[in-house]
C-alpha cells in the first residue's frame, strides 16, 4: 500500500552542477567512525602518558633500583627513562633492576599492567588503522547488496529534506533512502539525518549507477535548474523504466517537457508558492487553510487510504473522511464524477482528515477494519 502522502512547503535546493569536494560517486553511510588519524593521535597521547607516568614512578622510587653498569649503582633521570622504555617494550636487558621489595611490588602490580596496556594500545592502533578502510569497504558492499526498492533523492535542499521527512513520517525507513548531492554541506546534513549519500551530479549515469538507480522503486528529483531536472529525469528513466519519478520544476511551461522526459508526477514549485501568496492576499482565511494542509502534524492533512469493506457501495460524500477524489484503475476521479457515484472494491480514496486521530473523528482503517481489496 502506498504510504499516505502529505503536501509540504517548497524552497531552494542544491545545485547538481557544482563540483564535489570528494571523489565522484563516493559513498558515505550514516554514523561513520572517526578518522583513523584522530584515533591514532588519541592513542599516541595515551601511550605517551603511560611512558611519562612510568618514568616518574621509577624516578621517585630510584632508591629501590640498582644500575649494574654504574660503579655507584645509583639510578638517575636518564636511567629512569632508559629503564622505562626497555621495560615497556619487554626487551629487559637486566642492566637496571629493582632490588628493594617495594620496587619489586611496584613492578609487579603497576609497571607490568602498564606494559600490557602499552602493548595492547600499540597493537590495537595498528589494527585499527589497517582495518578502517577495509571495514568501510565491507560496509558499503553489504549496503549495496541489501539495497533494493529504495528511494533515491537527487538534491538534498529544503524540498528534498521535506520530501524525505514526509515519507519517513508515513512509515518508510530512513535506511531506504539514498541521497545524491554534490555539496559537502548537504551530504553532511543527510548523513546526520541517518541517510546514505552518494557524492556527485545526479545527471551523470555513473553517479546514479552507484546509487542503485536500476533497483530503486521511487526517485525524487529536486534541483534548482529545470534543465538539470530534465536531464536527471531522462538519465533515470533510461536506467530504470519502472521507477516512479517525482520531479520539481520552477516554471509551469516545463511541466510537459518533464513528463515527456519520463516523470510520473511534476510539482511546479514557483507557481504553487505564487498561488498560495495570491490566495492569502485575496482571502487570509483561505490562505491559512491551505498552509494548514501543507504543514505536517497539526490541523488537517491530505492523505491517500484504502477503501474499507464496510464502505463498498456507498457514495463518497457519505464517508467519515472528507473524500475529494477516488483512484480507480489507476485513474483519478473527482468525488462528484458520475463514474464513482458508488464506491467499489479496489478503490483508493484521497481524503482531507485531521492530522491526528480525534475521539470524535476516529480514522477509518485504524481499528482493524477489513480493506476492500479487489478480487484477484
Amino acid at each position: 500500500m502506498r504510504a499516505a502522502c502529505h503536501a509540504s512547503a517548497v524552497d531552494e535546493t542544491t545545485e547538481p552542477r557544482q563540483p564535489a569536494d570528494g571523489p565522484l560517486g563516493e559513498i558515505s553511510l550514516p554514523d561513520r567512525k572517526r578518522s583513523p588519524w584522530w584515533e591514532l593521535g588519541r592513542r599516541l597521547l595515551f601511550a605517551l602518558g603511560i611512558l611519562v607516568g612510568t618514568v616518574l614512578l621509577v624516578w621517585l622510587d630510584r632508591a629501590g633500583y640498582r644500575d649494574n653498569t654504574d660503579p655507584t649503582g645509583e639510578v638517575d633521570l636518564i636511567d629512569s627513562i632508559y629503564y622505562t622504555t626497555v621495560t615497556l617494550s619487554t626487551t629487559g636487558y637486566g642492566d637496571i633492576t629493582p632490588f628493594a621489595e617495594r620496587a619489586r611490588l611496584v613492578n609487579a602490580f603497576i609497571i607490568t599492567p602498564a606494559r600490557i596496556a602499552f602493548l595492547v594500545l600499540l597493537i590495537g592502533t595498528t589494527l585499527e588503522v589497517l582495518a578502517t578502510q577495509g571495514r568501510e569497504m565491507f560496509r558499503v558492499a553489504r549496503w549495496r547488496k541489501n539495497m533494493n526498492d529504495h528511494v533515491v533523492v537527487i538534491g538534498y535542499g529544503t524540498k528534498g529534506r521535506s520530501a524525505v521527512d514526509t515519507l519517513a513520517r508515513n512509515g518508510i525507513e530512513r535506511s531506504s533512502f539514498v541521497v545524491v548531492d554534490p555539496k559537502p554541506i548537504a551530504r553532511e546534513e543527510a548523513n546526520a539525518d541517518g541517510l546514505a549519500v552518494i557524492a556527485g551530479d545526479g545527471t551523470r549515469r555513473e553517479v546514479l549507477r552507484r546509487a542503485g538507480i536500476s533497483r530503486a522503486s521511487q526517485v525524487i528529483i529536486t534541483t534548482d535548474h529545470d534543465a538539470n531536472t530534465m536531464m536527471a529525469t531522462l538519465t533515470v528513466r533510461q536506467q530504470n523504466a519502472d521507477a516512479y519519478i517525482v520531479a520539481a520544476v520552477r516554471e509551469h511551461d516545463n511541466v510537459p517537457l518533464l513528463r515527456q522526459s519520463g516523470a510520473d508526477s511534476v510539482v511546479t514549485s514557483s507557481e504553487a508558492v505564487g498561488r498560495l501568496l495570491g490566495l492569502s492576499s485575496l482571502s487570509p482565511t483561505l490562505g491559512s487553510v491551505m498552509e494548514d494542509l501543507m504543514t505536517y502534524g497539526a490541523g488537517l492533512e491530505v492523505a491517500e487510504r484504502d477503501l474499507l469493506l464496510n464502505e463498498v457501495g456507498k457514495a463518497p460524500q457519505t464517508l467519515p473522511d472528507q473524500v475529494i477524489a477516488v483512484v480507480r484503475d489507476e485513474k483519478v476521479y473527482r468525488y462528484f464524477d458520475p463514474v464513482v457515484t458508488l464506491l467499489a472494491r479496489g478503490d483508493r480514496l484521497i481524503v482531507v482528515r485531521p492530522s491526528k486521530e480525534k475521539p470524535w473523528a476516529p480514522r477509518p482503517g485504524t481499528h482493524e477494519e477489513d480493506r476492500a481489496v479487489e478480487d484477484e
